[in-house]
């Protein structure tokens, strides 16, 4: 894995990573970095900082965490930061409950030989989208989350209703 410059002259714009929005952004992303590695994940890329080269704006390095248990922060938590935590499972019956084991469910993603098999999970996921075997981006699908990540969609007709007001008149009979 590389950084690379998203305002070179010619960027490679499939593996371009921008910066964090705000210090206050990258100081949050740094900081589950951090967790990750004091509750016992290992570090297999990365690791809190900034990148060398990229000392100018709010960047966070590429990290990567392996033997990451489903209770640890990194688990849990919604980062938003480029934090990869890898987990293991021991069946698909155990890889649903780790899936869905969070108070989170904004997006998934479901890889298997068999579309049908894949849809099958992702059907069961409490996620508001699921990308199933590697699924393109929809810009008229309705975007949104279940639980703590909001009940609300974006695009679509979806979206459009959530602007709407609903009347209902009762007429005497």
């Amino acid at each position: 894995m590389k950084l690379v410059d998203p305002k070179a002259d010619e960027p490679d714009i499939f593996h371009a990573l921008g910066p964090m929005s705000s210090k206050a952004h990258q100081d949050r992303v740094n900081a589950f970095i951090q967790k990750g590695i004091d509750e016992g994940a290992t570090l297999a890329l990365g690791g809190p900082g900034q990148p060398e080269g990229f000392e100018k704006g709010f960047y966070v390095n590429p990290t990567v965490f392996v033997d990451v248990t489903p209770d640890m922060a990194i688990a849990q938590e919604e980062i938003f930061g480029p934090v990869l935590s890898i987990l293991t499972y021991t069946d698909e019956e155990n890889a649903l409950e780790i899936a869905n084991g969070t108070i989170y469910g904004l997006h998934g993603a479901v890889q298997s030989g068999s579309d049908e098999r894949a849809i099958a999970f992702a059907r069961r996921m409490r996620t508001g989208s699921v990308d199933v075997n590697s699924g393109g981006f929809n810009a008229v699908a309705p975007f949104g989350g279940y639980k703590q990540s909001g009940n609300t969609r974006e695009r679509g007709r979806w979206g459009l209703e959530e602007f709407l007001e609903t009347k209902s008149l009762q007429l005497p009979g």
